[in-house]
């Protein structure tokens, strides 16, 4: 029987799952952990050749006769990031990622060039911030000019995998969406936008063919002996994490409403139509399914509560247990947990910061609970302006890895006012990369092959929902205002240095 397996790209690790279609779940997984390059300019990378290397380790961790069964590859990868390549298709740089803030000053010089911000958004449907890969090339060409002058093809992340397995270059919409230059509403490169990047070079010419959702390519034969796969092998589009998660969550039809939990948060919804927003509020991404995808992106989620953990002396995964015994609002205590900047609302150079620390409250528990609190209430910021665009949502499926937690899934419950369901499995973006090989490899690839994949798969964890507990959506609402003030400070702060 056909089996596909599922690669995610993470910040943090390779994942692979291996999907049994006949059983409608995952037979296999293996991880690898991934290294970061981080700088105090804000710069974050990795080589590329790591993810490789990760990659070759988790095919090598599957029993053989299983591997031999694999017939359908799909690769989710984080979104905007940026890999060089030369000619020869050799790598000249490592790749700068999504959480890179090192290139502010290159985003305002593009929308500059552009005619502004509201003119970017009318050109290709999104501004350029921090971390998007426009930005990073008139980067390399100032702090890389060797690079700059070799660099013959761009990639994404999921991208380099794609042509690493196949030999073959090209992007789909979805991921193409992150990188600042496609027009998301005709799925087309948007030339002005690519030459206010860069006016003296066309890069049109650096970027490989855009293909469908549902396209599918050949595995290379040799490529698929080293790694002990039958070389009878169709690689799919593949797409960024969020798309995939999408995907692995069930968000293929609108009115679903995704939470992604991890390094990062994430809001996300499947439209019919693109939704953009004329002031820049969210991400107006394509998806990688043929739809649109509006997402909200928050830069510090996990990371804030793995942070204060780390400065307690306790592990994250005992988290729930130091927060019992804690109430909403951590007796005063608010956090803008922004350690990584933000993007929502776009506060590349903010820094994480307490407020209402006294001797009566300052407690592990309550740091605790404030910094798992500011990262939710920074998604429930995202998400009212996604409500405040029409869509509307019955419930959030939640992932990534704060949703293990129970204590998170009743608090976001409670936050938003809304049910929670929790897929059962929680690797979205890797599962999600497996069912999009299924749809692009196994079917015709029409919207209801896609959309009959996803019921049959995507499972709900019966143990594993929160449902709004009405005292607890009462007793959040003055700590939310507080954090909404406070954050109305920074952006003050932000906006106007000498504040």
């Amino acid at each position: 029987m056909t089996l596909a397996a599922g690669l995610d790209i993470g910040t943090q690790g390779v994942k692979l799952l291996v999907v049994d279609p006949a059983l409608r779940g995952v037979v296999a997984a293996a991880s690898q952990p991934l290294e970061l390059i981080a700088g105090a300019d804000g710069s974050r990378e990795q080589h590329p050749q790591w993810w490789i290397a990760a990659v070759t380790a988790c095919f090598a961790m599957l029993d053989p006769g299983l591997r031999r069964r694999i017939r359908a590859i799909g690769v989710s990868g984080q979104q905007h990031g940026f890999v060089p390549l030369d000619a020869s298709g050799a790598v000249l740089a490592p790749a700068k990622l999504w959480c890179d803030t090192s290139t502010q000053q290159e985003c305002g010089q593009i929308m500059a060039a552009a005619g502004g911000v509201d003119r970017c958004i009318a050109l290709a449907g999104n501004p350029i911030l921090a971390g998007y890969t426009a930005s990073k090339l008139p980067w390399t060409r100032r702090h890389r000019p060797d690079v700059y002058a070799r660099l013959a093809t761009i990639l994404l992340p999921h991208d380099y995998l794609n042509f690493w397995l196949t030999g073959e270059r090209w992007m789909e919409a979805g991921d193409a969406s992150g990188t600042g230059w496609l027009d998301v509403r005709t799925r087309q490169w948007s030339a002005a936008m690519l030459s206010a990047t860069d006016a003296e070079r066309d890069l049109s010419a650096c970027l490989p063919p855009l293909v469908n959702a549902n396209a599918s390519f050949p595995i290379l034969p040799a490529l698929a002996t080293r790694l002990g796969l039958s070389g009878n092998i169709r690689v799919s589009a593949g797409g960024g994490d969020n798309m995939m998660a999408a995907i692995g969550t069930g968000n293929v039809q609108p009115g679903v409403l995704t939470m992604s939990l991890g390094t990062s948060g994430t809001l996300f919804a499947c439209a019919d139509h693109p939704v953009v927003d004329d002031r820049g509020g969210w991400a107006a991404f394509c998806s990688s399914t043929g739809a649109w995808l509006p997402l909200v992106c928050t830069m510090n989620c996990t990371v804030a509560t793995e942070n204060m953990a780390r400065a307690f002396g306790f592990d994250s995964r005992d988290g729930d247990a130091v927060l019992a015994g804690t109430r909403p609002g951590a007796d005063g205590i608010g956090m803008l947990p922004f350690f990584n900047g933000e993007r929502t609302p776009d506060l590349p150079r903010a820094r994480a910061s307490f407020h209402g620390l006294g001797v009566d409250n300052f407690t592990r528990a309550n740091a605790y609970r404030a910094a798992m609190e500011g990262a939710t209430y920074a998604l429930r910021n995202g998400f009212e302006l996604l409500r405040k665009a029409g869509l509307q949502f019955s419930s959030i499926r939640l992932t990534g890895g704060g949703s293990r937690s129970a204590a998170w899934r009743q608090m976001v419950a409670d936050v938003f006012n809304l049910p929670v369901e929790v897929p059962s499995e929680q690797e979205g973006a890797a599962f999600g990369a497996a069912l999009q090989a299924l749809w692009a490899c196994t079917t015709s690839g029409t919207q209801a092959d896609l959309h009959d994949l996803a019921a049959a798969h995507v499972r709900l964890g019966v143990d594993l929902g929160a449902r709004p507990d009405p005292a607890a959506v009462a007793a959040y609402r003055p700590p939310y205002e507080r954090f909404l003030q406070h954050l109305q400070l920074e952006i003050e702060r932000s906006s106007n240095p000498s504040f």
